[in-house]
């Protein structure tokens, strides 16, 4: 497998150094994305019908997150297969029937019966919750499309080292949305679920004309070379191969937030537990969110035997170090200030949300892991493992969830993380045993 390297990096042996200022705006990136989601539920914590306004957004992100699942993973395939103009042309073409597709699902979802049909015979959802979330669905339809347009180009941008792009496009989307969901709070009388919905609607619309806007200097540049250095030419089929598995482990991946969301709606005091799910989520993500840049980096980079193993103790000094951060956060007396007066949560949510805290303090080293494996996975062009894995994970997080709604007395959030982590392990213990093909093929030099 061919790999171009950005420029100052086609050395054979990399630093950890030389490492981190190619992850650094791609984490960074992350990171600003994880503050959307707490932004968001906090400005709707501080208008009316708070319970089921959070519960309602929770309900919508984990339907729009499920079905923007096909796009998710065009920036792994935009990274490891554009590198010549023949390839940006097909892929480009790949991604319009993409957006199109999850764009028609969105629609249907959002505007017809199958929506009730989901959410409140499917998922379980009460019906108060589901009647609030149906509007910001309505709101979302064009989200996974603009999410497809610019998960395409920041491949682009990562595959040719134009990293920082990306981080800038982040902020911007932050700002938007933040600003947009504040503005609204403040001068309207709109439900929480709108104001939020209409604030992830423009910070990801404006984040994806600003990328749109700064990879045409990296387009320009990759036009004007007619042939892939690896001597290859792509097709459509070519992209489907290799991008099929990752979508469909993209979904598997997204159905655990509904299915939680399903399993808490039915474990005891439903409201409470849907409510303070997306809050839990969001500050695991914000602390995991720097592991999500690690495989995109380890496809651009591990391309020769000497790469490898500085690779791997990056990927574990990353894992500890966030989940130290975690640590510090979720055991100080920062997580108390932080739900009390940044997110503006009420005491009767924040005894939900503190336990299943305390339980994921190792999420993001065990994720640190599993975005090692992913990525040497992506590396060899096994993503069919990917996705088998990932069955693995929902299928364990499932009995999980079931076992928790059985029981009757567990407790709805703790029993979430709990799948999360079993889920996640289980991936980890399938992907590690068949990466050794990859590993080996690395350290002769691919």
């Amino acid at each position: 497998m061919s790999v171009i390297l950005p420029q100052k990096m086609t050395a054979s042996s990399i630093s950890q150094r030389q490492i981190l200022a190619f992850w650094l705006p791609l984490a960074a990136s992350w990171a600003l994305m994880g503050l959307e989601g707490p932004i968001l539920q906090a400005a709707i914590a501080r208008l009316p019908g708070l319970e089921t306004q959070l519960a309602a957004f929770g309900i919508v992100m984990s339907v729009e997150i499920a079905i923007e699942s096909p796009v998710i993973m065009l920036l792994a395939t935009s990274t490891a297969l554009v590198t010549s103009a023949q390839s940006y042309y097909t892929m480009r073409r790949f991604v319009i029937w993409v957006n199109l597709l999850v764009t028609l699902v969105a629609f249907l979802v959002a505007f017809t019966p199958l929506y009730h049909w989901l959410v409140s015979t499917l998922m379980g959802i009460p019906e108060h919750i589901a009647e609030a979330a149906q509007p910001g669905m309505e709101i979302m339809t064009f989200w996974s499309a603009a999410i497809g347009v610019r998960r395409f180009l920041q491949g682009v941008l990562i595959r040719q080292g134009e990293t920082r792009w990306i981080g800038y496009g982040t902020l911007l989307r932050l700002i938007t949305s933040g600003g947009t969901a504040i503005l609204l709070a403040i001068v309207t009388p709109l439900p929480g679920v709108y104001i939020a919905s209409i604030g992830l609607m423009t910070g990801v619309v404006g984040e994806a004309l600003f990328i749109v806007w700064a990879v045409r200097p990296t387009i320009a540049r990759i036009l004007s070379r007619s042939d892939d250095p690896g001597g290859q030419t792509l097709s459509i089929r070519d992209i489907a191969r290799y991008h099929a598995p990752l979508a469909g482990t993209s979904l598997l991946t997204l159905m655990l937030q509904p299915m939680i969301g399903a399993g808490l709606a039915r474990m005891q005091s439903p409201e409470q537990n849907l409510a303070a799910w997306p809050v839990i989520w969001g500050v695991l993500f914000i602390f995991r969110g720097s592991t999500f840049a690690l495989p995109e980096t380890i496809i651009t980079l591990v391309s020769e035997p000497r790469r490898l193993d500085p690779m791997r103790r990056f990927c574990w000094k990353v894992g500890i170090a966030s989940a130290t951060a975690l640590l510090i956060f979720t055991a100080s007396p920062l997580l108390i200030l932080y739900l009390r007066y940044l997110a503006g949560l009420p005491d009767s949510l924040s005894r939900f949300i503190v336990p299943g805290l305390y339980l994921g303090v190792f999420i993001p080293l065990i994720n640190s892991i599993h975005s090692w494996y992913r990525g040497l996975l992506m590396v060899g062009r096994l993503t069919v493992v990917i996705y088998w894995s990932m069955a693995l994970g929902l299928l364990v997080a499932s009995l999980v969830i079931l076992a928790g709604v059985n029981l009757g007395g567990a407790p709805g959030v703790v029993t979430g993380v709990m799948a999360m982590l079993a889920s996640l392990l289980s991936e980890i213990y399938y992907m590690r045993k068949r990466s050794n093909s990859v590993i080996l093929d690395a350290r002769q030099g691919f």
